[in-house]
């Protein structure tokens, strides 16, 4: 997948993930700050590195199912894996304006 095709699919697919709530929070995935990465493979295979507010998170599998729903929605995408890591670990400074704003937390 050429350079501006691969940004294009990534925007894609951060729009996407936008669309993924942490059911416990409910702020989705990217303003919470639990995604730190995405790689689109040349094939259209999309590798996305997040993490979880904590890693005894019970809501482990239901993100997962939303962030493979989420990939399944573009139509470049060929597939797709999550990497789940655990450093840096995530804390609130990681979270955008607005998913700040959503929690109450100071700009």
């Amino acid at each position: 997948m050429e350079t501006d095709a691969s940004n294009r699919v990534q925007e894609h697919i951060y729009e996407a993930l936008r669309r993924v709530y942490d059911p416990e929070l409910g702020v989705n995935v990217v303003d919470l700050g639990l995604v730190y990465g995405v790689e689109v493979l040349p094939d259209g295979r999309a590798t996305i590195t997040m993490t979880l507010t904590t890693p005894g998170c019970p809501m482990h599998e239901s993100l997962a199912q939303g962030v493979a729903a989420a990939l399944a929605t573009i139509p470049e995408v060929t597939g797709g894996e999550v990497h789940l890591v655990w450093h840096p670990p995530w804390d609130p400074s990681m979270m955008s304006d607005e998913g700040r704003a959503q929690l109450g937390y100071p700009g």
